[in-house]
C-alpha cells in the first residue's frame, strides 16, 4: 500500500513538475515580447536555424540583413504583404480560424488526391514488374514510382508566421501549434499591429540568407526597402510563400501575373 502511494506521489510531482516548466515557458515567452515594445529582435529561432544549415552543408553564411524603422519602409510593401498574405490583418485578433479550417479541408482534399496517384502509380509498377518477370532476363527494369507529396498549404496570419519565426521549430505537431496561438495572441496583446508588421517585415525570408525588406529591396531592385513601387512591392509579397524557389526565377510568368493581381488589391487595403 505504502509502495502505491509513493508511485502516485511520485506521479504527482512529476505532473506538478511540468506544469511549472509550462508556466516558466510562457512568462519567458511573455517577457521576450514585452522587450519587443522598445527593443528590436537581433534575430529568430528561424534565423539561427538557417544559419546553422548554411553552415553546415555550405561551410559559410551568406547572410543580408539589415533593420529599418516602419517609416523607412515603403508602405507599397506594407500594402502588398498584407494583401498577399493576410487581408485581415487590420481586423482580426491574431488567428483566422475559417482561413484555417479552410486550409485543412483543402490539405484534406490535396493528401487524398496524393493517396489516389501513389495507389495508382504502385499498381502499375506492379503490372511491369509482372511483365518483367514474364520476360525473364529480356525484361528492362522496373523502374519505382516516385511518390506524389500533397501540397500543404496554411492558414496562418503574419501574426501566427511572425509567433512561429520568433520562437519556435518548423515541426508541424499538436504541441507546437498550440504553442503558436499562445504566442500569437501574446504579441497581440502586448504590442501594436504596427510593431508586428514592423518586425515581421524585418525579419521574414526572402531568399536563402536574405533576411527582411531592405535586404530584399537591396538584392532583387537594388533600391532601399523606402524606395519600392508598387509592382516591385508586389513582386516581393509573390515571393513570401516559398522564397528559396521564387529567387531563382523572381521574372518568371507566375510572379509577374500573382504580382499583378496583388497590385491590383493594395488600393483596398488599409495600414495599421
Amino acid at each position: 500500500m505504502s509502495g502505491s502511494r509513493g508511485v502516485w506521489a511520485a506521479l504527482w510531482r512529476g505532473f506538478a513538475l511540468v506544469i511549472v516548466c509550462g508556466v516558466a515557458l510562457q512568462l519567458y515567452f511573455v517577457l521576450r515580447v514585452a522587450m519587443m515594445l522598445v527593443i528590436d529582435p537581433q534575430s529568430t529561432t528561424f534565423q539561427r536555424s538557417e544559419a546553422w544549415r548554411l553552415l553546415t552543408e555550405k561551410h559559410e553564411i551568406v547572410w543580408s540583413q539589415a533593420w529599418r524603422d516602419d517609416d523607412r519602409i515603403a508602405d507599397h510593401l506594407k500594402r502588398a504583404v498584407i494583401a498577399s498574405e493576410d487581408a485581415n490583418f487590420t481586423a482580426h485578433t491574431g488567428v483566422e480560424w475559417e482561413a484555417i479550417e479552410k486550409a485543412w479541408e483543402k490539405n484534406q482534399r490535396a493528401e487524398a488526391r496524393a493517396d489516389k496517384l501513389n495507389d495508382q502509380a504502385e499498381k502499375t509498377a506492379e503490372r511491369q514488374a509482372q511483365r518483367a518477370a514474364a520476360k525473364a532476363a529480356a525484361a528492362k527494369p522496373v523502374v519505382e514510382p516516385k511518390r506524389v507529396e500533397p501540397k500543404v498549404i496554411g492558414g496562418s496570419t503574419i501574426t501566427q508566421q511572425l509567433a512561429k519565426n520568433l520562437f519556435l521549430s518548423g515541426e508541424r505537431t499538436v504541441l507546437r501549434k498550440g504553442q503558436e496561438f499562445v504566442v500569437t495572441f501574446m504579441l497581440e496583446a502586448l504590442l501594436s499591429k504596427r510593431r508586428i508588421l514592423e518586425i515581421y517585415l524585418n525579419n521574414v525570408e526572402w531568399g536563402e540568407g536574405v533576411f527582411g525588406a531592405q535586404a530584399a529591396a537591396r538584392n532583387y531592385f537594388r533600391v532601399d526597402a523606402s524606395q519600392l513601387g508598387v509592382m516591385p512591392a508586389a513582386r516581393l509579397a509573390v515571393m513570401l510563400p516559398a522564397p528559396k524557389r521564387f529567387e531563382k526565377r523572381p521574372g518568371s510568368a507566375y510572379v509577374s501575373g500573382r504580382a499583378g493581381t496583388i497590385a491590383a488589391r493594395m488600393g483596398a487595403v488599409a495600414l495599421p
